[in-house]
């Protein structure tokens, strides 16, 4: 389904996607690499069970072509580094995720390929280790849900200072149900973030707006009921 920003989010100049009742992150940035480590030995199990629809969509609407180079932030066990890689055998691909356990995961996948050109390094969102305006494309998976909403900004103006003028920006998150089973997963956040890997719904599309981004599809996947948002924006030139 895709929607505008207008619609099941607010138009610009009405309430703020950020209002009184959405719920923030709990769990301190420097914690999410310890939670992560943790993590690593089973997370690709629920990545493929609740998040892998929304992960192939964004792929397929990333239209990758070789010789692109491309930046995933916050690249986790590699499953959609993988892909990325697999169509951009003779670009640069780079990887950057706060977890070692979860990199270490990602290395091991990507050792299966031949051929192909990537790096894989330890960094975080708020100060990116790729220089600036050199990104064809950044690819963001399951981040921004983790974020505490006053420092969304820093990281969107991190984004934008890496891509190039009109380089396009892939984001999957979980989302804000739309259904009330698919706010089962708000409800176990509220009595145990760690349970989620610290991750609640978002609403992103009208913050990018704010930051020089234009939106150009925003779709609701639900898949075991869990709700994530597919974006696909590019930076104005």
């Amino acid at each position: 389904m895709k929607l505008s920003c207008c619609g099941v989010f607010c138009c610009s100049g009405t309430v703020s996607p950020y209002a009184k009742g959405m719920l923030d992150a709990r769990i301190s940035q420097d914690q999410i690499g310890s939670v992560y480590d943790r993590l690593s030995s089973i997370y690709d199990i629920w990545g493929n069970l609740a998040e892998s629809r929304a992960r192939h969509r964004a792929i397929e609407l990333a239209e990758i072509e070789d010789g692109q180079r491309i930046v995933e932030v916050a690249v986790g066990t590699g499953l959609a580094f993988n892909e990325i890689v697999k169509r951009n055998p003779n670009g640069r691909n780079t990887g950057i995720d706060l977890s070692a356990g979860m990199l270490e995961k990602a290395k091991n996948r990507l050792k299966k390929l031949s051929g192909v050109h990537y790096d894989l390094t330890i960094g975080t969102a708020f100060d990116l280790p790729v220089e600036t305006g050199c990104a064809d494309l950044l690819v963001n998976n399951y981040m921004f849900d983790l974020i505490p909403y006053a420092d969304m900004d820093r990281v969107l103006a991190e984004f934008r200072r890496v891509l190039k003028s009109g380089g396009r920006l892939i984001l999957v998150n979980m989302a804000v149900g739309e259904s009330l089973p698919s706010r089962l997963y708000d409800f176990v956040y509220r009595l145990s973030p760690k349970t989620m890997g610290g991750c609640r719904g978002v609403r992103l599309a009208d913050k990018l707006k704010q930051h020089g981004f234009t939106v150009e599809v925003r779709e609701y996947h639900q898949q075991m009921l869990f709700p994530s948002e597919v974006i696909l924006a590019h930076k104005a030139r």
